[in-house]
């Protein structure tokens, strides 16, 4: 899962610390310092110099919501014991205005605030999407003395009124850990960290993790890229995925041109052990120069990299929108009363787009294997509502009915940006397309001048074509559906049904085995129509799942154990120990695959070869 969004920024992303240090003696800086040294109860202590207030009362305010979530997870419900001190370490009142808000009395003579924070990776249940859970990206981890994901929204909030107020940041820590991050550590101290940002909403756009060093560093086009893991096995290191890395994220620099808002940019990797206090969430969360993925460590290495280049290269593209093209929405982002903005089949579906096309582009995918991932997305944007206008559904992302359709973006939002990109193809005889546009837009606008919302449709068809226009108010303002055959045939596509292997233990996304809990042991899931593999070598619900060709597999295994079984031939060999009713099996046969319609894209009129090629690799 990725999820995007995010305020924007930061004219000057690192600011000039002589004239920052000349601001803090007049008191208009906001000092905030973390203490890692000492966790106690899974808490780390958090300590805030008040900003001088002339109101007799004021609000700290810890994010309801954060960009790129689009959900209203309330981190203040983490934050413990928040107390209020005058200068002469008297208590101040203080009352809980709301989940994630404090309200400070005698606010004139307020000189400094602490509160305990828990981490989010804890509370998790189940997948990390339930309702409760922040989605782990997202999230924070406190694991003394090993790793500190620190999403500084979980750590740090803002003073009403004091949203524009310069941050200093003040992280003491163990000497052996590392904080990886875009920032610059202002002090070279082993065991502190001194960062600096411009206001609250920078601060937020900058993660830290804190780990045991292990990363890597490399230069492309002029942007120094900077990978680091933390693996708690240590299976995994940061030189062990950086060629794989330096080579999607050179192919993105190049795909993408002249079109760069960055001169550092960080992939902070979390590999979860998937214990019950770990994260469970996978997927990525995107900032201006970082990204923040988490995935199991369990993965294997091909599987790693693969959704590795997937989610990180979603969200290095968020460089181009929403980071340089955004709405006034974004721009002055509310993170406790948000107001959402129109245009997430930009901001996402087009993002998500790019990811996928920058690959055939420069030549990291097949044909083949692209218009696979069009097929997949057209067949899962027909899971979700189809009728729902895209607009609508943006606007109103946080509430229900319209949270349920957010995946849309990665499906729907995607296909929009293909559709729009094929059009102007067509009318411009192949020289131009989607990123020529949105080269425009960031010219246009820009990191500091966001658009009205209301406007950006006449924008874009005023520099593309009417018909550009027409398609949009029609498919993504309004309730049709898109007839994706017509946009596909303009570039000699065309779809078909083929039959093909299906997943031998999952069926869409619910899964034939199931983990209990208190032995970790893998068994069938009861009553339940099972396919053809499990029919055919006879297991039955309830079987437990020992060993698939003398490989023992339990729930620390168990991706492994899916993954293998991907590559199954039919036909072949299988041997598998099971216990049934309390007394062990042996289960030999041969594998029998599930197979499912599948709809392929397929060229189907080589008179529009001149302009797929164009579409593809110009």
């Amino acid at each position: 899962m990725k999820k995007t969004f995010f305020v924007l920024a930061i004219a000057s992303l690192f600011l000039n610390y002589q004239t920052l240090q000349a601001q803090t003696t007049k008191g208009a800086i906001i000092q905030v310092g973390i203490n890692l040294n000492e966790v106690t109860n899974d808490q780390v202590l958090v300590t805030v110099n008040a900003p001088k207030s002339n109101s007799d009362e004021i609000t700290y305010r810890i994010p309801k919501t954060v960009p790129g979530t689009y959900s209203e997870d309330n981190y203040g419900k983490y934050i413990e014991n928040l107390k209020a001190f005058d200068k002469k370490g008297n208590l101040l009142t203080v009352k809980k205005a709301d989940e994630n808000s404090w309200t400070i009395s005698k606010a004139k003579t307020l000189s400094k605030i602490t509160y305990l924070v828990n981490d989010t990776f804890d509370s998790e249940k189940g997948t990390g999407f339930g309702q409760d859970d922040v989605f782990s990206p997202a999230g924070s981890n406190i694991n003394a003395g090993e790793n500190f994901m620190i999403n500084t929204h979980c750590f740090v909030g803002y003073f009403d009124n004091f949203m524009t107020t310069p941050y200093e940041i003040s992280v003491s820590h163990p000497a052996n850990l590392w904080g990886s991050t875009s920032m610059i550590d202002k002090d070279s101290s082993t065991t502190k960290d001194v960062f600096i940002t411009s206001r609250y909403a920078e601060l937020v756009e900058n993660p830290i993790m804190y780990a045991k060093p292990d990363y890597t560093t490399f230069n492309v086009d002029g942007m120094d890229i900077q990978i680091c893991v933390y693996s708690p096995t240590a299976k995994y290191t940061a030189e062990s995925i950086t060629a794989e890395m330096k080579t999607m994220m050179t192919a993105q620099k190049h795909f993408l041109g002249k079109i760069n808002a960055t001169k550092k940019y960080t992939v902070l990797l979390y590999l979860s052990s998937l214990k019950p206090d770990d994260a469970r969430g996978f997927g990525a969360l995107e900032h201006p120069t970082a990204t923040t993925v988490v995935l199991p460590e369990m993965m294997e290495k091909e599987e790693l990299v693969k959704s590795m280049m997937d989610v990180v290269s979603h969200e290095f593209f968020h460089i181009v929108t929403p980071l340089t093209i955004h709405s006034k929405e974004i721009h002055f982002f509310d993170y406790n009363a948000p107001k959402m903005s129109q245009h997430l089949w930009m901001y996402e579906g087009v993002t998500e787009y790019f990811a996928n096309l920058f690959q055939i582009n420069q030549g990291l995918i097949s044909e083949e294997d692209f218009y696979n991932r069009i097929a997949e997305k057209i067949e899962e944007a027909k899971t979700l509502n189809d009728t729902m206008p895209f607009t609508e559904m943006s606007t109103n992302v946080l509430k229900q009915p319209y949270k349920d359709q957010y995946l849309n973006v990665y499906q729907k939002g995607a296909l929009i940006g293909m559709c729009i990109d094929i059009i102007i193809r067509e009318k411009s005889n192949g020289q131009r397309g989607i990123l020529d546009l949105m080269q425009k837009l960031s010219n246009e606008y820009g990191v500091s001048k966001p658009f009205n919302d209301a406007e950006l449709f006449d924008k874009i068809t005023a520099l593309t074509y009417p018909e550009v226009g027409d398609f949009l108010k029609t498919y993504v303002a309004g309730p049709t559906p898109i007839p994706y055959e017509v946009y596909l045939a303009k570039v000699g596509l065309a779809k078909s049904i083929v039959q093909e292997p299906a997943a031998v233990f999952l069926k869409g996304q619910t899964p034939y085995v199931m983990v209990n809990p208190n032995n970790n042991e893998i068994s069938v899931v009861p009553n339940m129509d099972l396919n053809v593999f499990f029919t055919h070598l006879g297991l039955k619900g309830d079987d437990v799942i020992l060993e698939i060709n003398n490989v023992a597999y339990s729930y620390d295994n168990i991706y492994d154990m899916i993954n293998q079984s991907d590559k199954w031939k039919e036909n072949e060999e299988i041997t598998l120990k099971i216990r049934r009713n309390g007394k062990e099996e042996l289960l030999k046969g041969t594998v029998k695959l599930p197979h499912e319609d599948k709809e392929k894209i397929n060229v189907a009129d080589d008179s529009k070869k001149q302009l797929k090629e164009a579409w593809l690799k110009a």
